[in-house]
């Protein structure tokens, strides 16, 4: 199965609750019609659990700014509790490495009394301590970042990784899943195409079937440096369609989904700055430092969770309100949704979203 870059849809799954069902209808409709004030709750919560990271990947945002590093405290996940009946899903992820969050294993444990489905993304370099709680907590979905089909090159590029040990903890997850019967957790690889592996997509269609895997999803690389320039795959069209379409073949043989970004020129934004942004609306984003953000990729911040003294005071905030006006009108957007690189909303047709400098392209953290 081929998708075509990424759509507001979250994972489907079933067991939603009434009460989820009910939120979901009103989310989407208030987001379809560009609502300011909502009274749905987003269907997505989503957890920046730490700015640090255990690796020092070649192509990393990390490396082209200033990272004060912060930690999410787990009296805001308690303090966002209310909601959780009313939203779908919880995804770990933002600028950092999730699991290596002191506490990471009691947040799976505190979140898995609610009927939320629990996402995480990671480097893969701690799955093997955390294969257990995987399970005992029923983890839904794992993103695992992968940047090559063979050691040599995604070791090269996720410097402090190790393919061997990530493939390895995977099968040993796969086995357990197959053993007891299970579907969950659903795990993707989440690759970065660039210059120097590319053309490995394909290959990776290969090893994902091979481990027992659900999905490959190719995300392009967008460079911050101008040393990292050449590494991008702006205006390499027909390279990038051959390699896709092999990839896409191979995914059909072995009934994979495969997530393709667009080819560059074919981008359904045309000239627009991006693709309709729906985040306001479905996804609650709370960075490390505690500050609400439309999204990880943009220094905008609302207010401190510590500020907010009922979640509507947040969720309707001025602040939000004037987001959800403006982030799809391309005269009056704020300035870092203009240069969107986000891979779920960002438009390829443009050079910018492959290249950018001298940008602010992600938070300014608050120091704790």
């Amino acid at each position: 199965m081929i998708i075509r870059a990424k759509n507001k849809e979250l994972f489907q799954h079933s067991g939603l609750t009434n009460i989820q069902q009910e939120n979901q209808a009103q989310n989407e409709a208030e987001s379809e019609s560009g609502q300011p004030i909502l009274k749905s709750y987003p269907r997505r919560i989503v957890c920046e659990l730490t700015n640090a990271c255990n690796l020092s990947c070649i192509m990393c945002g990390r490396n082209a700014a200033e990272f004060h590093p912060t930690r999410f405290k787990l009296e805001w996940l308690q303090k966002l509790s209310p909601l959780f009946s009313h939203s779908e899903e919880i995804t770990l992820m933002g600028w950092g490495e999730p699991t290596i969050h002191p506490d990471f294993t009691e947040i799976l444990k505190y979140v898995d009394q609610f009927p939320l489905k629990k996402y995480f993304c990671t480097n893969g370099m701690k799955l093997d301590e955390l294969t257990d709680a995987i399970f005992t907590y029923h983890v839904d979905i794992i993103a695992v970042s992968l940047d090559g089909s063979t050691s040599e090159m995604n070791d090269r590029i996720r410097k402090g990784g190790s393919f061997q040990k990530i493939t390895e903890s995977l099968r040993s997850i796969i086995s357990i899943r197959n053993t007891r019967g299970l579907t969950a957790p659903y795990i993707n690889f989440v690759f970065t195409a660039m210059k120097d592996n590319y053309h490995q997509i394909p290959e990776m269609i290969d090893l994902a079937a091979d481990i027992g895997l659900d999905e490959v999803k190719v995300v392009y690389f967008t460079s911050f440096r101008s040393d990292l320039d050449s590494q991008t795959l702006f205006n390499m069209q027909d390279d990038v369609r051959a390699v896709f379409e092999q990839a896409a073949e191979k995914a059909d043989s072995y009934d994979i989904k495969l997530k393709l970004p667009y080819i560059q020129g074919e981008d359904p934004a045309e000239s627009e700055p991006h693709r309709p942004c729906y985040v306001g609306w479905r996804d609650l984003f709370i960075g490390s430092d505690g500050y609400i953000r439309p999204c990880m990729s943009t220094p905008l911040k609302f207010l401190h969770i510590d500020e907010m003294s009922t979640f509507d005071d947040l969720w309707n905030h001025p602040l939000y309100q004037s987001f959800r006006t403006t982030v799809n009108d391309s005269e009056a957007m704020p300035a870092s949704c203009k240069t969107c690189y986000q891979s779920s909303v960002a438009n390829w047709n443009l050079p910018r979203s492959f290249i950018q400098h001298g940008l602010t392209f992600g938070p300014e953290w608050e120091d704790e």
